[in-house]
């Protein structure tokens, strides 16, 4: 039996980000991980940057955490600058903006490879102080005393018998913990399914990001590096295959006709993908010993980019409050520690699913005083400083108590 302060189920890019920033802190970690590494240490450089690569849409608070655990200079590169933000109703006349020159900072966010903030993660893994990876691994056996979770955990098919005072579930949205443990979910699917693509627009706005609302849901448009552009497209399930089976031409003008000319002619469109949109709010994100983090508690619609940002707060509240337990001698998995992280994160949790929520369901409303009511309101937004401010901040990250990785400091030193 090997001794824990905390164990994490999950080493993707939220686990394993907890325990980054944990590095160092003098807590025991263990991570659990299902997949091999992605670039074994045989010295070999990573494959360059595909055409087509998943993006995340950083808040300039989740900037300020990867600051804070000292994995941002390997993303700088990587990453693009949001500068701006246009936000409109296709068709109609609501449209706002959200500026950085206006909130007082170089960037509102940054879009940043998914690739990229996965290879920084694993090269911290491999070196961070106090965390033993354990990958291949899966979960088998699981035990909740009063004092320990007791894990068997099968790493590269050998069985291994672990003890950690705390649990912490990073599984993601069909989080294996959260079944086994029948922590209930609020779920809610959507009908809809996002289309995941990039192309290279012939009259680029660097720093420009968009979000146009159709009436089949939000289209949103990422700034990349290189002059790309990330899609992510939302569309009812029933479209799904007949757009995925467009070729590139007819893809480029379907795109092109729901987003429009802002960037000129879209071209060299990437692979598609698309993956099922629902809502997924854990009814609970404690329990003795365990804690949910990131997608394991609560999956979102994309609109606006939200979900990845959120789970990165979870962990940024999560560590502040295991380094001040290490530092004062309580237990990291006891009822002082768990019942704080459960108190600070579900106001953040509930309004931002809410926020979202709304979002998607109001703005493919088709009828009319609705739509006038939500085009009024953008554009009042768009003329009343005080509110962009808030909504800015508020989806910057920015607004309300910030834990030590939300201002970029690390969380023990």
């Amino acid at each position: 039996m090997q001794d824990y302060d905390l164990v994490i189920i999950g080493g993707g890019l939220v686990g394993g980000s907890l325990a980054c920033g944990l590095s160092g802190s003098g807590l025991r970690i263990a991570v659990v991980e299902a997949t091999t590494p992605a670039h074994p240490s045989t010295g070999a450089a990573p494959p360059p940057a595909q055409y087509d690569e998943r993006v995340i849409a950083l808040s300039l608070g989740s900037q300020r955490i990867f600051v804070g655990m000292g994995l941002w200079p390997t993303l700088a590169d990587a990453s693009e600058p949001i500068r701006r933000v246009h936000v409109s109703d296709r068709g109609h006349y609501g449209f706002a903006h959200l500026d950085a020159a206006d909130e007082g900072v170089e960037a509102l966010g940054y879009v940043t490879p998914a690739r990229a903030i996965g290879l920084a993660i694993e090269s911290c893994l491999t070196q961070a102080a106090g965390v033993e990876l354990l990958r291949p691994a899966r979960l088998g056996g699981l035990r909740i005393q009063q004092q320990y979770a007791d894990l068997e955990v099968a790493v590269d098919g050998v069985s291994r018998l672990l003890r950690a005072r705390l649990l912490v579930a990073a599984d993601g949205g069909d989080s294996a913990v959260r079944q086994r443990l029948k922590l209930g979910v609020h779920d809610r699917p959507y009908g809809y399914s996002a289309i995941i693509s990039t192309v290279t627009p012939a009259e680029p706005r660097p720093g420009v990001a968009y979000e146009r609302f159709t009436d089949s849901g939000p289209l949103a448009m990422l700034p990349m590096t290189g002059g790309r552009w990330s899609v992510v497209w939302t569309a009812q399930e029933r479209d799904v295959p007949g757009i995925l089976g467009l070729d590139d031409t007819a893809f480029q003008v379907a795109l092109q006709q729901r987003f429009g000319a802002r960037l000129g002619r879209l071209e060299r469109p990437g692979r598609r993908i698309a993956y099922p949109l629902r809502l997924t709010l854990a009814k609970q994100i404690t329990r003795p010993r365990v804690a949910l983090v990131g997608n394991a508690a609560h999956t979102l619609h994309p609109v606006a980019g939200q979900g990845f940002n959120l789970g990165l707060r979870d962990v940024a509240e999560l560590a502040d409050l295991l380094v001040e337990a290490q530092v004062t001698g309580r237990d990291p998995g006891g009822p002082a520690v768990l019942n704080a992280y459960r108190e600070r994160r579900r106001s953040d949790q509930r309004k931002v699913a809410l926020a979202t929520d709304t979002l998607a369901r109001l703005f493919v409303n088709p009828f009319p005083p609705v739509r006038a009511a939500r085009d009024l309101g953008m554009l009042a937004l768009d003329i009343c400083p005080s509110a962009r401010h808030a909504l800015a901040r508020r989806f910057m990250g920015l607004h309300g108590r910030l834990p030590r990785l939300a201002r970029g400091l690390p969380v023990s030193g």
